[in-house]
């Protein structure tokens, strides 16, 4: 079993009903979506005419090679999603995916490219592995972060 965990609404909120000079001011660019901007708080695509933030983000923040950071989607208003064990959310399960195995010190044990429809296995495939302590989702095309995913042995 697994869990897909969305980024904290609490790390955004600060940011909503800014407006977008202030938001310019901290670096953070608005867009309006086109329907397919994947909100990484809510892990639903934001709809279409809705005020998302464009901003870096600091997704693996260990202190190692793996370190890194880059561009995300925020729809402004954003609700935390809770999806339920060994569920894909449909923005994430809808487009290519670069799958990232972590073992327990930040280090990158494994990876593979996989159609989002296909990423459960993948993830079984690399939880199999003991080694593995959690996993990075990446949108592979624009290679932004999508989600962490971890174990869930309830």
């Amino acid at each position: 079993m697994f869990q897909v965990h969305p980024l904290p609404a609490e790390s955004f909120s600060q940011f909503y009903g800014l407006s977008d000079e202030e938001l310019a001011r901290r670096n953070i660019q608005v867009h309006i979506s086109d329907g397919a901007s994947p909100c990484r708080v809510s892990l639903s695509d934001a709809a279409k005419g809705e005020r998302v933030l464009l901003l870096n983000f600091e997704h693996q923040p260990a202190d190692t090679p793996y370190r890194s950071r880059h561009a995300i989607f925020v729809a402004e208003g954003a609700r935390e999603a809770h999806p339920g064990a060994d569920c894909i959310p449909p923005s994430i399960a809808s487009r290519l995916l670069s799958v990232r195995a972590f073992d327990s010190d930040h280090e990158m044990i494994d990876a593979e490219v996989v159609e989002g429809e296909k990423v459960t296995d993948l993830i079984s495939t690399f939880f199999a592995n003991s080694r593995v302590d959690y996993l990075h989702l990446h949108f592979a095309r624009r290679g932004c972060f999508a989600a962490k995913v971890t174990r869930d042995d309830n």
